[in-house]
């Protein structure tokens, strides 16, 4: 359970790393866009989606999922280690999987809310001026403001005249003798 645990931390680190490294440059993949598609059908130079970057949870899986895939079949067959034919091999390619999908979805959080300050930094400042002056005026407002007490007339006034009461309600109707 700790080598596990330790494998998908590494993993969520991982993740991180190939969004953020996509998100900089994605030559990897055009050059397989390049291969594969006609030329009608390749990226567009301003395009910058990558096998993780601004990619749909599907494709993203597949992309994530295959690569360990491959890594792993390669290291089973050029190796001694067997990979796929233990219990602790398929546990950590599991948590290899999904911690590393974690982690492009926890890059991809962090650099859109890293994008988000960045832009309202400016008018953020001004927010929150705007607001301590709004609760300026409002505590002036109230220190200011003159309040009277009004008599209490709810307490002198008479109570309302009582109708039938429920017992003789439901005699009038016949539920009860």
């Amino acid at each position: 359970m700790g080598l596990e645990l330790v494998i998908f931390i590494a993993a969520i680190l991982f993740g991180i790393f190939i969004y953020w490294r996509e998100s900089q440059a994605n030559k990897l993949y055009r050059f397989f866009n390049k291969i594969f598609n006609s030329k009608e059908l390749q990226m567009k130079p301003e395009n910058k989606k990558g096998f993780v970057f601004k990619q749909a949870f599907l494709p993203r899986l597949v992309y994530v999922v295959g690569f360990f895939l491959v890594t792993g079949l390669i290291i089973q067959f050029l190796s001694p280690f067997e990979i796929f034919t233990s219990y602790n091999g398929i546990s950590a390619f599991a948590s290899i999987s999904v911690g590393t999908l974690i982690g492009t979805y926890l890059a991809n959080f962090v650099l859109k809310s890293g994008k988000v300050i960045e832009e309202k930094s400016d008018s953020l400042g001004e927010v929150v001026n705007a607001t301590i002056e709004k609760g300026k005026d409002i505590i002036e407002d109230i220190k200011t403001k003159d309040f009277k007490e009004e008599p209490e007339e709810d307490l002198q006034k008479e109570p309302k005249k009582q109708g039938k009461s429920a017992r003789e309600r439901l005699k009038d109707k016949g539920y009860l003798k």
